[in-house]
């Protein structure tokens, strides 16, 4: 997978934003964390291609957004977004909703599993 030099403002960037994550990205944090979701290893606000990305695995090239309603009128930020991960090789980009993982956050990580392709044990 290509390397994207990476700016020393956006892993500042990064590094505040792990500090003040929402509740929605706490909550599949502890999830996540640690290689609690089926062995998975993810990393937290993580810089790619210029972006900050909510999570990522770079053993499977995944990365999941965790967005809120700004996120509702436009894709086209998203759509490019996409784009340029996928051009650094991320295969599989997921999007949940705030309040998806907030009340629903079993079937969000039974998603990103899936995803994944890890199997159930």
């Amino acid at each position: 997978m290509p390397h994207t030099p990476l700016p020393p403002r956006n892993r500042a960037n990064a590094k505040s934003m792990r500090k003040a994550m929402t509740d929605a990205e706490l909550k599949l944090w502890n999830e996540l964390r640690a290689h609690r979701l089926m062995g998975l290893g993810f990393r937290r606000q993580f810089p790619i291609a210029g972006y900050i990305v909510d999570f990522a695995c770079p053993e499977k090239k995944l990365v999941v957004e965790v967005d809120g309603s700004q996120h509702a009128d436009t894709n086209e930020g998203d759509e490019a977004r996409t784009k340029r991960l996928e051009q650094d090789g991320w295969r599989t980009i997921l999007r949940f909703w705030n309040d998806d993982v907030i009340r629903d956050i079993d079937n969000v990580c039974q998603h990103i599993i899936i995803a994944a392709g890890a199997d159930r044990r």
